[in-house]
């Protein structure tokens, strides 16, 4: 066979590689290729003779290749077999260079041979290496270390870890190989001319880092910044140690200059939060003074950098908010903000940056330095309440708290100024404090021995640039090209305030002997002051509107009406008014006008800012109980718990404008549920594999997946929200006259009058209806908020059944109340998919579900006359006969007393069905006959009559559907109630076909 020596006979070797091949070609089911590549991965020389093998039978190089892969070591470097296995598929890719990318993606695929598929990376690196792009090496291990797959990126970072773990790294290793290779092509890219050596005798006004520092050529810069976010990612998420030249090199690159552009903005951004994030590669004093001298730098061109890239948002911001935080020792938010800029979450510690807090308060960023950096951060553009986090307001107002402007002699006044004019509603809540504490460091001196030490106020003329358009008054008070109503209405009150102030602090001014310059009374006369109130207070009046709701209607519809008018984006100031005052709605006689001018307004408001309209609508319709422990839901209590939505204020359930709200949140957190689950099980994807490992055995059953706990939560759920829904539509006690249970979107058919009490005539019935009268007439109108809410949730429930109709299914084998049987079926469309289940729900063996399922088919076959409906009803007559024989005298009268009216129906429905349910009625009636034959002897007369009446149902005039019994008293006996019950069936079908007739 094969030869063991490294060299043997060529005939030998060519025999053994051509009986291999035909074996293979001709025996394929007994000798499968990749059965053979795998056999000879244990034997020497393999490699060769599998490269051979592959390359007389090219079709199967994927196959033979995904077969390895997947059969292999998950780490590779740490077993021989695995390194053998790397080398051989390495020399099948050489051998077929087009398809080492697809080999590659296999590998990430399955997560198998990571050292596999750096090699052949680096194989591609070397053939396709361009010097400017950004080389296949770090894109491919960037994307492991930096993508959203979780599995992969902990599979790359052990790969990283054990390698590490060696106690000697071979050369011959392809992490080596990997780390050598990243670190030529971050030498490549180096400044030419670089020493680490500071100059000991320079010029006092020379600046010592020009023969230290060069600048990083443009074309470079892109691949400069992917080097560095592979070299975080290696260190912060895979462990990587660097060796003492990588940490050399990585520092050089962090301090070089860019260009002026965008692309060296982003590089100066992320140099510097590495520097932050792994301070352990400045090691000694002179990379030290290397790294103060290159912040230096960037303190110093942060101003031409922003003018000359053109980007609004350069360094400066960053360095200003790392310096105020290391000033505060917020440490957590440096960490944050660091994580953030990089793009990844690694660990820093908050101990390794106390010698970078050392060198940014005592070296760099001093007091001083801080104070004259931060006029020059740029103000935030249209700053409103909406914008959130940590802003420059929030650190110039620490500033002046703090008096760091006057005591360094520092203007901040223009700031101030151009932040007061880029600003729009709803207001920033900083903004009034930061007017503040600014007039009182224009007004009160940081100390007493320098009372000269406050800034400068605003200029008048600057004052008058902002109401500019407004002086003329009239129509030109309306024209204002520059400056929104907020920025006036803030520098109007920073006037007032001013002259407040000088007011209140007289006497302490006079005692500094300092005397503040006020404005002057025709600076006053030149600003529309009436005029700005005015619109402050219509502004007021309008989000205050609903504070007299209750005494004044017609105002309140005004506003609500003009309210109406306005675009969905100007209506976004009032959503939280809007919201917060909806429980001002519930309280009796407030005009239909007004719940449908809310309605309106709300729903203009959902098109632009739904997700947090819902969450201030639902915690606005709480009941009253929960208002006072002021319990708040959040968006993620929402999503977890659509049903949250429905527990609301009772009342809602009687407001349609306000229910119309309800159930378009409901529906959409109920499709926003299921897609936070499905968003939630992809996340945590990888606990499905955990079952199966544990499964050692194998002879188990499948476990239920966690799929299918979602899905039949999502059911759960679903189907809860229908059930109450469903039960919002049963009348209260006090909508329900006496002797009325329900309300029906449908009068009865004819088979409910055999459901009225045994022994009470149909005259009586008709006395008592018209006694009724206008209750009756009221609750039955189609214009009733009943009526109008049972047709919202109608709606609803129909766009739930089309789009699942297995919660239908769900829903009417869990059952509900009958007397919602006429409603469901009238005002649900999609009701007739019931024909589908209804057989089966027939076959539970609880009675209640069976009742409840003739029930429904008798609504059914009345409003949808179909072939499919008449073979139900006739299967549910079948099975009427055959539970008559089975059940016992309890179950017989409470299973037929609420079906045998159904019976009605079907006979309306379908004539032909005659036959069988006369028959039926006369079985039942003999067999309750039977059971009291001992007790009362009339029953065999009242057999006799059925019959007659269904030989010759056409002879007889309109019968009675009652029957006493001699005393004149309804009978306790059950089956003596059965017996008029069916009595009263029989003669109300014979009615109903006299009728048709």
């Amino acid at each position: 066979m094969l030869k063991s020596r490294p060299c043997f006979n060529c005939d030998a070797s060519e025999t053994n590689k051509q009986t291999l091949n035909s074996v293979c070609s001709e025996l394929p089911s007994l000798l499968p290729i990749v059965d053979v590549a795998e056999a000879l991965l244990h034997m020497k020389n393999g490699a060769w003779f599998l490269c051979l093998l592959v390359a007389n039978v090219p079709d199967s190089f994927n196959e033979v290749c995904r077969g390895l892969i997947k059969n292999g070591e998950r780490q590779d470097e740490e077993s021989f077999g695995g390194r053998r296995r790397t080398d051989a598929l390495r020399h099948l890719c050489k051998m077929n260079p087009s398809q080492a990318l697809r080999v590659r993606g296999m590998v990430v695929e399955e997560c198998h041979l990571p050292g596999l598929g750096v090699a052949l990376t680096l194989d591609h690196t070397k053939n396709e290496f361009s010097e400017d792009g950004v080389s296949d090496l770090v894109c491919f291990v960037s994307g492991l270390l930096l993508g959203t797959n979780a599995k992969v990126r902990t599979w790359f970072g052990t790969f990283i870890r054990n390698g590490q773990q060696r106690k000697r790294e071979s050369i011959s290793s392809v992490l080596w190989q990997m780390r050598r290779q990243l670190l030529l092509e971050l030498m490549e890219i180096l400044p030419t001319v670089r020493s680490l050596h500071i100059p000991e005798e320079a010029e006092p006004d020379m600046e010592p880092n020009i023969s230290v520092y060069s600048g990083l050529k443009e074309e470079h810069v892109v691949k400069a910044s992917a080097l560095l976010r592979l070299y975080c990612a290696l260190m912060g998420i895979a462990g990587l140690k660097p060796t003492d030249e990588e940490a050399e090199q990585l520092l050089q690159l962090m301090t070089s200059r860019p260009p002026a552009t965008p692309a060296g903005v982003r590089f100066v951004s992320l140099s510097f939060c590495m520097l932050l994030a792994f301070s352990t590669l400045v090691s000694t004093p002179e990379q030290e003074q290397l790294m103060v001298m290159w912040l230096s730098w960037m303190i110093k061109e942060e101003a031409y950098f922003e003018s000359t890239s053109g980007v609004s948002a350069s360094f400066g911001e960053m360095l200003l908010l790392v310096a105020m935080y290391f000033h505060s020792n917020q440490l957590s938010a440096i960490i944050e903000l660091v994580c953030s800029t990089l793009g990844m979450k690694i660990v820093i510690k908050p101990s390794s940056l106390s010698r970078m807090k050392t060198i940014f308060t005592q070296e760099i960023f001093t007091e001083q330095v801080v104070t004259a950096h931060a006029v020059r951060v740029a103000v935030t553009s249209n700053l409103s309440a909406n914008i959130t986090g940590f802003l420059p307001i929030h650190c110039i107002y620490q500033l002046l708290r703090s008096r760091s402007f006057t005591k360094h002699k520092v203007s901040i006044k223009d700031w101030i100024y151009r932040q007061l004019c880029e600003t729009t509603t709803p207001l920033h809540p900083q903004l009034l404090p930061l007017i503040d504490v600014y007039i009182n460091s224009v007004l009160t001196p940081a100390s007493k021995s320098n009372p000269e030490a406050t800034n400068q106020p605003i200029t008048e003329q600057e004052i008058l640039n902002v109401f500019k358009g407004l002086t003329g008054g009239g129509e030109a008070a309306r024209l204002n090209p520059r400056y929104g109503i907020t920025a006036q209405l803030l520098v109007l009150y920073y006037i007032l305030s001013y002259e407040e102030a000088i007011l209140a602090s007289s006497k302490s001014l006079a005692a500094m002997q300092r005397k503040p310059k006020s404005y002057s009374p025709a600076l006053m006369d030149q600003i529309p002051i009436k005029f700005l109130i005015r619109q402050a207070q219509g502004q007021q009046q309008e989000l205050g509107a609903f504070s007299a709701l209750q005494g004044n209607h017609t105002q309140v519809l005004q506003i609500l009406e003009h309210l109406t008018l306005l675009s969905a984006a100007e209506l976004i100031p009032y959503a939280e008014v809007l919201t917060s005052n909806m429980h001002q709605l519930f309280h009796p006689g407030v005009p239909r006008r007004i719940l449908q001018a809310v309605n309106r307004i709300w729903m203009a408001l959902n098109m632009v800012m739904p997700r947090r309209l819902w969450v201030m609508t639902v915690n606005a319709l709480q009941p009253s109980g929960k208002m006072v422990r002021q319990q708040k839901y959040t968006q993620k209590d929402l999503l977890i718990d659509p049903l949250i939505v429905l527990r609301c204020d009772p009342r809602v359930h009687r407001c349609p404008p306000l229910m119309d709200i309800t159930l378009h949140m409901l529906n959409g957190y109920l499709l926003a549920s299921k897609a936070y689950l499905s968003a939630h099980l992809k996340e945590t994807a990888d606990q499905d594999v955990r079952p199966l490992q544990n499964n050692v055995t194998g002879l188990e059953g499948p476990e239920v997946t966690r799929e299918e706990l979602k899905n039949a939560l999502l059911a759960a759920q679903d189907s809860a929200a229908v059930q109450i829904l469903l039960e919002i539509c049963l009348p209260l006690e006090e909508e329900s006259p006496p002797g009325r249970r329900t309300t029906r979107l449908l009068k009865n058919h004819p088979g409910s009058a055999a459901c009225s009490p045994p022994n009470k005539p149909v005259k009586e019935e008709e006395e008592e209806e018209k006694e009724g009268g206008d209750g009756e007439e009221v609750e039955d109108s189609l214009l009733c908020n009943l009526r109008e809410v049972q047709c919202l949730v109608c709606c609803l429930v129909h766009q739930m059944f089309i789009a699942d109709p297995n919660i239908a299914k769900l829903v009417h084998f869990q059952g509900y109340p009958c007397e919602l049987l006429p409603l469901t079926v009238a005002g649900i469309p999609s009701m007739h998919i019931c024909l589908d289940f209804i057989p089966e729900l027939i076959a539970q063996p609880e009675l209640e579900k069976q009742i409840f399922a003739i029930q429904l088919l008798s609504y059914l076959c009345i409003q949808y006359a179909l072939p499919k409906s008449l073979s139900v009803a006739r299967l549910a007559i079948n099975v009427m006969g055959t539970l008559l024989t089975v059940l016992t005298e309890a179950k017989r009268y409470t299973f037929f007393m609420p079906t045998l009216p159904c019976l009605v129906s079907f006979c309306q429905a379908f004539p032909p069905l005659y036959e069988d349910i006369m028959s039926l009625l006369i079985q039942v009636g003999q067999v309750c006959a039977s059971d009291v034959a001992t007790e009362t002897r009339d029953f065999d007369p009242i057999i006799t009559r059925l019959q007659q009446l269904k030989e010759k149902p056409m002879e007889q005039t309109r019968l009675p559907t009652t029957h006493k019994t001699g005393g004149g008293a309804p009978s306790a006996d059950p089956n003596v109630q059965l017996c008029h019950c069916i009595e009263n069936t029989f003669v109300e079908i014979i009615n109903m076909s006299v009728g048709a007739v």
